[in-house]
């Protein structure tokens, strides 16, 4: 008889490389000079190759777009990092992708306080 696991594979290793892609930063690659990095999600593709990481940043030291670039830079020692604490066969390609949906909420929530104020 087969046991299911709580969830799938590719969901548990999401996990696990936002956890380590966290211990990297506040361990070995410091990322100050762009502001306060956090790893909002992690997606990645079936076959493991490519994964996408998002992120956001509080206290902004650049542009966005020169973040997203300095991040993106960084790929190889992330990856380099990562490869020894994520037991899979194939270490994946990096991407980081700024993720805007804390801002997002935060431009609903000064609306809709905006709207409760009027009234």
């Amino acid at each position: 008889m087969r046991t299911e696991k709580p969830y799938k594979r590719t969901d548990r290793i999401e996990h696990q490389i936002l956890e380590i892609l966290g211990e990297i930063v506040t361990k070995r690659i410091d990322l100050s000079h762009l502001g306060f990095v956090t790893f909002t999600n992690a997606k990645i593709t079936t076959d493991f190759k490519f994964a996408k990481i998002f992120f956001s940043i509080v206290n902004p030291r650049l542009e966005r777009e020169d973040i997203i670039d300095g991040m993106n830079k960084l790929r190889g020692p992330f990856r380099k990092y990562l490869a020894p604490e994520l037991h899979i066969k194939n270490i994946p390609e990096l991407q980081f992708i700024y993720d805007e949906s804390i801002e997002y909420s935060d431009n609903i929530e000064r609306l809709i306080s905006t709207i409760h104020n009027d009234n």
